[in-house]
Order: structure tokens, then C-alpha cells, then sequence
């Protein structure tokens, strides 16, 4: 017997922009403050610990706190938690535009982190849930082309605000937005009833995975400075290790857990786990040597800067349209060793020469392989779990997005520490070639990891 249908929502595309863009601007507020940093150090009188906090501050707590705001959406319903995150960002972005202080700075940051986490799980679980078949790989197409671009247009946003109103509209710009984005959803939106037994929140799990993960960044940016075979790496090292082996034996024991281990055992899970991490790691480490590679090395301006990652924003999103087009037809494993194949190609060129006009062109490449391994990813991870399960499986990915980009800057910024901090190119080029040979692993894993088209 055939299971009941239900009827499409008949806003289900106009909600899908609108989530779409609410979650941009959580994309963009990883990498829109980068050219801002040092109008923003001028203004505030802000010290290296500070500035590195601005940055580091939201992408921990955004993901290490994304299980947790899955969780939220699956007990309270996604409706109620992404108004409440994006009422919560909104305000914090407020609030850290008009900060005096350091203090302030990185408390919005945290906050815009808290906001963060609880909308962006909710969200896709939103997509999936509306959408279904076909249009679900379109629509999580859609998705994965604003999100994994948002990076780049994070800098050409970030040099357009910066050279014209200032800084504080790095923050400022997503007020008006959030605000009719938070009105649009109160009323598209279906009402949803939560579930009656409301087991509980993990805050325990919630704590370990944090700290872990900032144990483990931590332990990288630092070795950038201190060595990787240092004391102290080691030590961080073994803590955040020993971190995550009580978050999985405490889920497996807590009566309400954060986070279903099982589900990571599950193939598809893993595989999309996998690739998302890949996927944002790469694209961050590549985004960041750019970065510094144009202000730092070549004395270009925030606006100039922004405006040469205009191709890499472009070419992400063609990756990542293109490859929901041809997700059904060409398969997972395919398009996703295709995409990190061309990632390593596009990042070897720079590792090369290091040309404006040959890394801007190797970027825009990488960028458009990296793009395809979001929707892949995405497609891989949430295309067979149950609809009670989207809310904690998109928090699952949502996580190792965030990790990635965080593990990404923290490893390429150590492996390129003698280019960030003086005048010689050769870091750079060692740090483009660390992700080349990254993704080309990567291409290996996944080929060995990944089903083939047309198996279960």
C-alpha cells in the first residue's frame, strides 16, 4: 500500500527564499568582518587577542552550539526557533555595531553565534520538510549555492561597507533585513504543533562538544606560533580528543541526548558529514590566504580586495546550481570526487605562481568544486533520514560546516604564519599547497566512502 500524500505547501519556494537569505547572512557574518578588522582595531583601540576573538568568538559558538539548536527545533518546532534565532541575531548584530569596547564587540559576536545556532538548523530542517523528490535536490541546490557563496560575498560585502558608511554596517546591514525576513516567516510559515513529551535539553553535551572543538582550535592557531610539536599543542590536542570520547559516551548514556550517535554510523550520514567538512574547510583556508594575500602581501584596498572575490562568489554558486541540476542523473559519489578534484586543480594554481591574476583564477576554480561538494553534501546527508530526524540531522551538518571553517583557518593560518606576519610569499604558496594535497585526499576518501549511483 502506497503511503499518503500530502499537498505541497504553495509558498514552499517563496519560504525557501526567504530562509535562504536568512541563512546568507549568517554565511556572510563568518567572513564580512575579516576587512573590517583594521578600522575596526583604529576606532576601538582593540589588541591582537580581541580582534582574533571578533572572528573565532561566532564560528565556536555558532557551531558548537548548532546540536543543540536541532534539538530545540525538533522538541519546540522550527517555526518558533528560527523566529527566536533570527529575532536573537538581529538584535546582537545591533548590538555589536554599536559596541565601544571590546567587551561588547565580542559579547555581540557570541550572541550573533547564539542566534545563529538556533536558526540555521531550524531552517533546513524547514527545507526538507517542505520540499520533497526532485524538488527537494533543487531546493537544497538553492540553498547550498547562497550558503557556500555567502564566504565570498562576505568580503566583497564587507570591503563595500567598509570603504563607504564604515564598519559598524559590516553588523548594522543585517537590522532591516532581519526585521522583514522575521515578519515574511511569522506569516508564511505553517503552524506546526510540538511534540507532547519534551524530554530534557543536553547542555552537558552541548558544553563538551564547545570545548573541544575551542580546545582544539585553539591548539592549531597556536601552533602557528609555538610549533606543532610543542607541549602545549599536544596538550590541547589530547584535551579536545579526550573531550569528544566523553561527548560520545555521554550521549550514549544521557536520557535525552544531544546528538544520536547512531546516526553518524548511518553511510549516507557519514559520507555527508564528511564532504560538508571538506567542503567548508577548504573554501575557508582558501578564502583566508586570499585574503591576506591581496591586503597584506600586495597592498590592496578593502574595496579592491572585495570586489577580485566577485568571480569566486559567482563560480561557487554555478558549482553548487549545476550540480543540484545534475544530482539525480550523475550521482553522489561522482559529482563529489569530481568536486574536490577540481578544488585541488584550482588550488595548485596558486601554489604555483603566485600572479594576482593566477590566483584570483585558481580561487575561482576551487571555489566552483568546493560549491558543487555543498549540494552533494547536503543532498547525501538529509536525503534519507525520517522527517522527525531532519531537525538534528541538519544541526549535524550545520555543525561540521562550522567546524570546518574554523579547522580550515586555523590550520592554513599556522601553515602560512611566516606570510601573515612579514613580507615573504612563501607561506602562501605552502598554504594553497596544503589544500591541494587536502582536497586531492579528500577525492580518495570520498570515492571509498561514497556509494555508487544506484546502490542502497
Amino acid at each position: 500500500m502506497s503511503p499518503p500524500t500530502t499537498e505541497p505547501h504553495p509558498a514552499r519556494w517563496r519560504i525557501l527564499g526567504f530562509l535562504g537569505i536568512a541563512q546568507l547572512m549568517l554565511i556572510l557574518d563568518v567572513t564580512v568582518v575579516a576587512i573590517a578588522l583594521p578600522h575596526i582595531e583604529t576606532d576601538l583601540g582593540l589588541g591582537r587577542a580581541a580582534l582574533t576573538w571578533t572572528v573565532s568568538a561566532y564560528t565556536l559558538t555558532f557551531g558548537g552550539l548548532m546540536l543543540l539548536g536541532g534539538r530545540i527545533a525538533d522538541l519546540l518546532g522550527a517555526k518558533r526557533v528560527v523566529l527566536a534565532g533570527l529575532v536573537l541575531f538581529t538584535a546582537a548584530s545591533l548590538a555589536t555595531g554599536l559596541a565601544g569596547s571590546a567587551g561588547v564587540l565580542v559579547g555581540g559576536r557570541i550572541a550573533q553565534g547564539v542566534g545563529a545556532a538556533l536558526l540555521s538548523p531550524a531552517a533546513l530542517s524547514l527545507v526538507v520538510t517542505l520540499f520533497d523528490g526532485p524538488e527537494r535536490n533543487r531546493a537544497l541546490g538553492v540553498w547550498s549555492a547562497l550558503g557556500g557563496g555567502g564566504a565570498a560575498l562576505g568580503v566583497l560585502l564587507g570591503g563595500l561597507l567598509t570603504a563607504g558608511p564604515g564598519w559598524p554596517w559590516v553588523f548594522h546591514v543585517n537590522v532591516p533585513i532581519g526585521v522583514v525576513i522575521a515578519v515574511a516567516l511569522a506569516v508564511l510559515l505553517p503552524s506546526r504543533t510540538a511534540p507532547a513529551a519534551r524530554p530534557g535539553l543536553d547542555v552537558l553535551g552541548a558544553v563538551l562538544v564547545t570545548a573541544s572543538s575551542a580546545s582544539l582550535i585553539y591548539a592549531l592557531i597556536a601552533a602557528g606560533e609555538d610549533g606543532w610539536l610543542t607541549a602545549l599543542t599536544a596538550g590541547l590536542t589530547a584535551a579536545a580528543a579526550a573531550g569528544y570520547a566523553l561527548f560520545v559516551l555521554w550521549q550514549r548514556r544521557a536520557r535525552s541526548p544531544l546528538m544520536d550517535v547512531r546516526l553518524l554510523a548511518r553511510r549516507p550520514v557519514a559520507t555527508g558529514t564528511f564532504l560538508i567538512w571538506m567542503a567548508t574547510a577548504l573554501m575557508i583556508a582558501v578564502f583566508f590566504l586570499g585574503t591576506f594575500y591581496f591586503q597584506n602581501a600586495r597592498g590592496y584596498g578593502a574595496l579592491r580586495t572585495g570586489l577580485l572575490f566577485l568571480p569566486v562568489a559567482l563560480a561557487t554558486m554555478a558549482g553548487a546550481n549545476l550540480t543540484g541540476r545534475a544530482l539525480a542523473r550523475q550521482g553522489a559519489r561522482r559529482l563529489a570526487v569530481a568536486g574536490l578534484l577540481v578544488a585541488a586543480a584550482g588550488m595548485a594554481a596558486p601554489a604555483l605562481s603566485t600572479r594576482p591574476v593566477v590566483v584570483v583564477a585558481g580561487v575561482a576554480v576551487a571555489a566552483a568544486g568546493t560549491g558543487a561538494l555543498f549540494v552533494v553534501a547536503s543532498a547525501t546527508a538529509l536525503g534519507q533520514v525520517a522527517p522527525h530526524e531532519a531537525g538534528i540531522a541538519s544541526g549535524i551538518v550545520s555543525t561540521f560546516h562550522e567546524f570546518g571553517a574554523a579547522f580550515g583557518a586555523a590550520v592554513v593560518s599556522s601553515v602560512a604564519a611566516a606570510s601573515l606576519t612579514g613580507t615573504t610569499l612563501r607561506g602562501f604558496t605552502q598554504g594553497f599547497a596544503v589544500a591541494a594535497v587536502a582536497a586531492a585526499v579528500g577525492a580518495v576518501v570520498a570515492f571509498v566512502l561514497a556509494r555508487p549511483a544506484g546502490r542502497a
